[in-house]
């Protein structure tokens, strides 16, 4: 994607070849900083304090830490550690835990002396793979905008509501949920975006909304409360969020938020699309409420806001000294909510047998 005529991805190998450079997605939207990451102990931490987020481009992080973390110690336990070290900073993203696996099955048979050239090959083609899934999901989306578009006629836009930030910033390149609303962008189609601003970490009035500024979309950020609203008067014709873990069953977990938007389109009978990549499927689980695990995030993210003032970036804290916050950093919106996936491999509705139409080999 563009950023000030400029084509950035969300990662990126560093031009020497052996660190891995990074947007520093906490100071967006104020500051475009990237930052270089030279080992495990720096790959860990942008992922654990959200310099990077979202559920592939958390994946093509943690391929990236493999490689990083080899050039301090190849052998058999050093490679266990490094999986252990990346897997255990941040629990609900089952992106995380696929890079992992799919790195160990590439590195493990391999001689120590080979697997830091072998690390940075498969870390690279998990980053082209998400570019061209995302890609595919963006077509794929679009079509849905196209026939929203046709049917209202009269050149009227498509309003499309989104939740917290699945665009090129949660992802290698492209986006999930954003995929479908560039591509239809580009294709001459009038969208309109409802951003959800997302708190705590207002990852749609940071993020999203920055990601369609740069990419003249038109657009307005709202309250988190006001899709409802929105929903009740018509000026929404479709829902499309991302996901950091689905279920087997449909069932999706998003962004704390994610379910009310969802209860919201299904009484005002919107339709309410979920975009993710296969990579993102949990096969092993069926319950979404029940077993996906949701990580209790700290309670700063709650007590305090981040904001520009006087030309800098600065903290101020919303609640009263003495005030404790929770922070439940996801939800669960069961499959019965879902309108369909829309995944790289096309659109099905949200359960095990559809799911499986398009991903036959986890039969």
């Amino acid at each position: 994607m563009n950023v000030n005529g400029v084509s950035y991805r969300s990662i990126w190998p560093a031009e020497e070849g052996r660190r891995v450079e990074i947007i520093d997605q906490t100071r967006l939207p104020h500051e475009f900083v990237v930052v270089q990451l030279s080992n495990l102990a720096q790959t860990a931490d942008a992922i654990r304090h959200m310099l990077v987020r979202g559920a592939p481009l958390i994946g093509a992080t943690a391929a990236y830490g493999f490689c990083l973390g080899l050039h301090d110690a190849s052998d058999d336990g050093a490679l266990q550690q490094i999986a252990d070290t990346l897997m255990a900073c941040r629990p609900t993203a089952v992106n995380l835990r696929w890079a992992i696996q799919r790195m160990l099955a590439v590195l493990t048979p391999l001689p120590p002396s080979e697997r830091i050239g072998a690390a940075y090959k498969e870390a690279n083609a998990i980053c082209e793979e998400d570019v061209a899934t995302n890609k595919s999901i963006g077509n794929h989306g679009a079509g849905l905008l196209r026939e929203i578009w046709e049917r209202k006629g009269a050149g009227e836009p498509v309003n499309i509501l989104t939740h917290c930030n699945a665009g090129w910033l949660a992802t290698v390149d492209w986006g999930t949920a954003l995929a479908p609303v560039f591509r239809a962008h580009l294709d001459g189609i009038p969208v309109h975006v409802w951003v959800d601003e997302t708190r705590p970490r207002n990852q749609g009035a940071h993020l999203t909304a920055w990601e369609l500024v740069s990419a003249g979309i038109d657009h307005h950020l709202i309250v988190d409360n006001g899709g409802g609203h929105l929903m009740q008067h018509g000026q929404v014709d479709i829902c499309i969020v991302g996901t950091d873990r689905t279920a087997a069953s449909g069932d999706v977990c998003n962004k704390i938020g994610t379910y009310l938007k969802a209860l919201a389109a299904f009484d005002n009978q919107v339709p309410f699309y979920v975009a993710l990549p296969g990579s993102t499927i949990d096969w092993g689980i069926i319950d979404g409420l029940g077993e996906i695990p949701i990580e209790e995030r700290s309670q700063d993210e709650v007590l305090s806001v981040q904001g520009l003032h006087d030309g800098r970036v600065e903290k101020v804290r919303i609640a009263p000294a003495g005030t404790p916050a929770a922070n439940p950093a996801f939800d669960v919106t069961p499959a019965r909510l879902v309108t369909g996936l829309i995944t790289e491999r096309g659109i099905c509705a949200a359960n095990r047998d559809s799911l499986l139409a398009l991903y036959p080999e986890h039969g």
